[in-house]
């Protein structure tokens, strides 16, 4: 390209300039659009959907992410295990043992693991875990329906449990609060 002058050689550096920047910036912000479309409601590194518990003694639990939204209930037990669904900002849709879903502030949860009996009948907690060929452990307790549990450890069959400085091993079927796969130690 051959310029007739210094003026239209400046005017076309700086236009291929300014249009190599409008560019960039415009691409930054469309990937960053890009993002958020995906995934709006997943606002943390955190796996979706996940096990928490209840951080507070009362949690209330909201028809939506902010407070300004009406309260649909209100929890009032400590520890007790919930699912967390769904991330906007400082909010968690999460879901009971019940399936009832709700918002919740996030410093309303611990990160610390619990379940609960999942039987209509007393589960026992064995002194360790063993397999269907091998000959039972002891029984350390006898733990009826729906008591809550603190998770300590998770294997491929069995969870071990910490309950009232009791400590046993109990299969994860018969436990709330753990995905049917999920190991932890």
């Amino acid at each position: 390209m051959v310029f007739k002058n210094r003026t239209s050689f400046i005017f076309s550096v700086f236009l291929a300039v300014f249009l190599l920047f409008f560019a960039m910036v415009t691409g930054v912000r469309a990937a960053e659009t890009d993002v958020k479309a995906k995934d709006p409601f997943h606002t943390t590194n955190l796996p979706l959907p996940r096990f928490a518990s209840l951080g507070a003694e009362e949690v209330h639990v909201r028809a939506g992410p902010g407070q300004k939204y009406p309260i649909k209930w209100t929890f009032s037990r400590q520890g007790l295990p919930v699912e967390i669904i769904l991330e906007f900002e400082n909010w968690r849709k999460i879901r009971d043992h019940d399936g009832q879903e709700g918002w919740v502030y996030h410093t309303l949860l611990s990160g610390a693991r619990t379940a609960f009996i999942e039987s209509k009948e007393n589960v026992p907690a064995y002194e360790s875990p063993f397999n269907d060929d091998d000959k039972k452990s002891n029984i350390n307790i006898m733990l009826e329906p729906k008591v809550l549990v603190n998770l300590e450890e998770c294997q491929a069959r069995w969870c071990a449990v910490e309950i009232s400085g009791y400590h046993g091993w109990i299969e994860r079927k018969f436990l709330w609060g753990i995905y049917e796969n999920e190991l932890f130690d």
